[in-house]
């Protein structure tokens, strides 16, 4: 994958993020949350790297501190995600017909509704709040993960190798771990991935709506929420949070095609990788 230039460049800005959120955890260059009318609006220059708010807050600060929520958020929603998808994928392939065919039917259904609307479904009865932008995402793209990992495992369901280890006396389960969810871990991963570039946007787009983060949390869309009135004076401070959020979403999703071209060799621009895949293509002999 570093072979490749969109790889290579999610790659790094999904490990800056990472890191950004780490070093916010225990250092700022200022307080996020502090108060200084005194220095309102200042330009970007020293010590203000990037200037300041109407509240005299370094939006520096604030950035690094959002990428904790953005981090936070990303990782919560994948691993609900994981659970929901991993465990629909399993039932919409390994248990009996109507069963199948029932928890088709249900994806088919959960699929239609968008991740923002059922953030928004949930929150009006719970409250807006990081969780439900956390369980709005995992289960809007879990459903993602269910849909396009369940004819994969149906695939290699009918393989040898787990043939025998049914045959061998393994149990559906240990099937499951040992040799169909390993096969299907490309396709996973790759999906998991996009979603938590989703994870990014929903979260960004629920905190503008204020169906995100609170007040009190540092967050990208609520911080761009706060900036964007005053556009038409200070257009400069609303590039900072918009730029985040671009860049990491776009991160992301370059992440997400580096991995789908290094782990299927019919889509990898190495010629290398491409002649070595046809030496596996048996020809016909006439």
């Amino acid at each position: 994958m570093w072979a490749l230039s969109t790889g290579r460049f999610g790659l790094i800005v999904v490990a800056v993020v990472g890191l950004t959120a780490i070093v916010a955890r225990f250092w700022t260059p200022f307080d996020p949350q502090k108060v200084d009318i005194a220095n309102r609006w200042a330009l970007p220059s020293w010590p203000h790297l990037l200037g300041t708010d109407g509240s005299g807050r370094d939006i520096l600060s604030l950035l690094m501190a959002g990428a904790r929520t953005t981090v936070f958020v990303a990782i919560g929603a994948g691993v609900i995600a994981t659970i929901i998808g991993i465990a629909l994928a399993a039932l919409g392939a390994l248990t009996a017909r109507w069963v199948r065919e029932s928890v088709a039917v249900f994806v088919d259904i959960l699929i239609a509704f968008p991740v923002l609307i059922i953030a928004m479904m949930i929150s009006a009865v719970w409250g807006g709040s990081l969780w439900v932008v956390i369980w709005a995402v995992g289960i809007g793209f879990g459903v993602n993960i269910a849909r396009v990992t369940r004819p994969e495992l149906r695939r290699v369901l009918h393989s040898d190798f787990v043939l025998a280890g049914r045959a061998s006396g393994l149990t559906p389960a240990q099937n499951l771990w040992r040799h169909l969810l390993p096969n299907v871990a490309p396709v996973f991963i790759v999906q998991l991935s996009w979603g938590m570039a989703v994870a990014v946007l929903a979260e960004a787009g629920l905190s503008y709506l204020g169906f995100g983060a609170p007040v009190t949390e540092p967050s990208w869309g609520l911080l761009l929420a706060q900036l964007q009135q005053f556009i038409a004076v200070h257009p400069l401070s609303v590039v900072w949070p918009g730029l985040a959020i671009t860049i990491t979403v776009l991160g992301l999703n370059l992440l997400g095609d580096g991995l789908r071209e290094a782990t299927d060799p019919t889509l990898s621009r190495s010629p290398f990788a491409t002649r070595r895949a046809r030496l596996h293509i048996p020809e016909v002999v006439s």
